[in-house]
């Protein structure tokens, strides 16, 4: 069996847990957390929860740790640190920065021996591979990439963060026009607003100024102000009831020739719940870290990097008979 530890137990957290548990190969060995572990119930009976500072100490009883914290703050410290004492797999997603985080990464784990694999999940991650995919295979061609109809949770933060607002949804929609563009084999050149627009739910405190605050949100930089964005106030309620889940999904579209032939790649996840799937992405990937680690590798790694049987619990005699 293969034994997972978990850093944070967020929405992130919670996800990875039920994969683990829905994974015959892994059992999960602890939690760690930054709050009090005593205040912290977790849904699978027998699991100790620690706190963080205690992680170190169980690195000989752990075979993979997942770093469920976020981007922005979290894992740029986490990622090298843990990487030096555990194999890691972690869900870093600020493209830019990847070509920074990655080499930090891969020293740490080299000095500890270890795999680390980041920036796993759907994008980057899965969506990241067919982009690989469809360049190889039609390098005359051209890459889109479509995100939602889903919630995008760190720009619903931002609108949370605004003066007067009490709580907030946005969701990140494509433009149906633009798809079809790029399906139909057109290959338009699309600004940032002509292939999404953003649609904000929000919820404000009694006696908050509407207009200030639709003001402040559309005009946002980094975030709305380059996006056709309409803001609709509800209730507590309403957003409650009609906007509680965390959906998410998208396309990947390379559209290129082969001489006077023109052919389309098309990849698309309609997801219910944005963390679950994040999570059981995370979770093949550290079965994948456990085989590469066992074969005496070390360092870090991307979903570029790791050939797609080392992610199932089959073996290769298994995989070809049952799915090539």
């Amino acid at each position: 069996m293969i034994r997972i530890g978990i850093l944070g137990y967020g929405n992130l957290g919670r996800g990875v847990e039920k994969a683990v548990n829905a994974s015959p190969d892994m059992e999960l060995k602890a939690v760690f957390t930054r709050r009090d572990p005593s205040t912290l119930k977790i849904a699978t009976a027998g699991v100790p929860v620690y706190a963080e500072a205690d992680a170190e100490k169980m690195k000989d009883e752990i075979d993979v740790l997942i770093l469920c914290g976020g981007s922005a703050t979290d894992l740029p410290t986490q990622g090298p640190k843990y990487a030096k004492m555990f194999n890691t797999i972690d869900s870093f997603d600020t493209h830019a920065k990847i070509p920074e985080y990655f080499p930090a990464v891969d020293a740490a784990a080299k000095e500890g021996n270890n795999v680390s694999v980041i920036s796993v999940g759907w994008d980057p991650g899965m969506f990241s591979l067919q982009r690989l995919l469809g360049n190889c295979i039609l390098p005359d061609g051209k890459d889109y990439t479509f995100w939602g109809r889903g919630v995008s949770q760190g720009h619903s933060d931002a609108i949370r963060r605004i003066e007067g607002v009490q709580d907030a949804r946005q969701y990140t929609v494509p433009v149906p026009e633009a798809i079809e563009a790029v399906r139909a084999g057109k290959n338009p050149e699309l600004s940032t607003r002509e292939k999404h627009t953003r649609e904000c739910f929000v919820v404000a405190k009694e006696g908050a100024d509407l207009k200030k605050i639709e003001e402040e949100i559309v005009n946002m930089p980094n975030y709305f102000a380059d996006y056709n964005t309409t803001v609709t106030f509800i209730s507590q309620e309403e957003l409650n009831e009609k906007h509680s889940g965390i959906p998410h999904g998208g396309f990947v579209i390379r559209s290129g020739a082969t001489g006077d032939m023109k052919h389309i790649i098309e990849y698309s996840l309609k997801l219910d719940s944005n963390p679950e799937f994040t999570s059981s992405v995370l979770v093949a990937y550290a079965r994948a870290a456990y085989k590469l680690a066992s074969e005496g590798k070390s360092g870090a790694m991307t979903v570029f990097d790791i050939a797609p049987a080392y992610l199932s619990p089959l073996s290769g005699e298994e995989l070809r008979k049952t799915l090539l």
